[in-house]
């Protein structure tokens, strides 16, 4: 969430944002594929704003259409649409999203109107899905039918990746509990279960967002699951507090069968408005050896001081 022009401009970042990733993109753009989740509608004005319950818990993003073009130069080639923040400003925010996105060629998928998407990349076939417990979005709680989306998936792509956004939110939520998450009264999803039964219906790669902050990762039937990958690219509207203000870049290496070779992790941090810049003290990896550790030591990964994640 680079910037938002709601409720003010004042909330969008200096020289338009066309800065903003310019600290990370040496790592960003040194991959075949970089994901990411777009936290907000792409719209320059308009749209129906969200309602809330309570005002002083409601943020609503929209993200100028041109910000599509300046993450796209950033390195991202795919984004994941399905979260609580998508449809703030309801269908005009999802449909000129869509367009900001297509106009950009950065490829998308989560929401209901597109829930998946296939391309080929380096002579193989990659199958590309969102998940999300919010209205619009491919619901995660239904599992027949994230069942069949994946299957289907592994049935056409030689790699399947994942996006979940999911968990409940902040510094006291850190731990990957196994079992269901209630947040905001809301029925978060059981992040651990989900994981695995898309890993166990074909999934190669799960990448987890949605509580804001580091998670453990983990490696399941050769298959690598992050299960938060925190804040990272935040401006104006954000806490960004102790672990709220770092978060891992983490670069996973498969094989053409989709399974685990090794990863490498980038400590990334936020200061002042936000926005990403490295962090020298790596405080976000030693939260992922902390809670990978704490989470789940029985797990075959072993994740160096230097940032090498690598097969025990």
């Amino acid at each position: 969430m680079p910037g938002t022009n709601f409720p003010s401009a004042n909330y969008l970042p200096p020289d338009s944002g066309k800065n903003i990733f310019n600290p990370v993109e040496h790592i960003l753009k040194n991959s075949n594929l970089t994901f990411g989740n777009l936290e907000g509608c792409l719209l320059n004005s308009g749209g129906t704003v969200k309602k809330c319950q309570d005002s002083t818990k409601c943020y609503a993003f929209r993200i100028p259409e041109y910000f599509a073009g300046i993450i796209k130069d950033a390195g991202f080639d795919m984004l994941n649409l399905a979260n609580n923040h998508c449809g703030d400003f309801g269908n005009a925010g999802r449909e000129s999203t869509i367009k900001a996105l297509d106009k950009a060629g950065i490829i998308y998928a989560g929401l209901n109107s597109c829930p998946t998407a296939i391309f080929e990349h380096n002579g193989l076939k990659i199958g590309f899905c969102g998940f999300s417990p919010f209205k619009g979005t491919i619901d995660i709680l239904k599992e027949d039918t994230v069942k069949k989306i994946v299957h289907t998936l592994d049935s056409l792509c030689d790699i399947v990746i994942v996006s979940m956004h999911a968990g409940a939110e902040g510094a006291a939520h850190t731990h990957v509990t196994k079992q269901t998450e209630i947040f905001y009264d809301e029925d978060r999803g059981n992040v651990y279960q989900f994981a695995h039964m898309v890993v166990d219906c074909g999934a190669d790669i799960v990448f987890g967002h949605g509580p804001h902050v580091t998670r453990a990762v983990e490696l399941y039937k050769n298959r690598f699951i992050a299960y938060s990958l925190g804040n990272f690219c935040t401006y104006g509207r954000f806490n960004l507090k102790g672990p709220n203000g770092v978060a891992p870049i983490i670069s996973v290496h498969l094989d053409e069968k989709g399974e685990f070779l090794k990863a490498e992790v980038f400590s990334i941090m936020q200061t002042g408005e936000g926005g990403p810049v490295m962090d020298k003290e790596d405080n976000a990896l030693k939260q992922l050896i902390k809670l990978t550790n704490s989470d789940f030591p029985e797990t075959p990964l072993s994740i160096s001081e230097s940032g090498e994640i690598r097969k025990k």
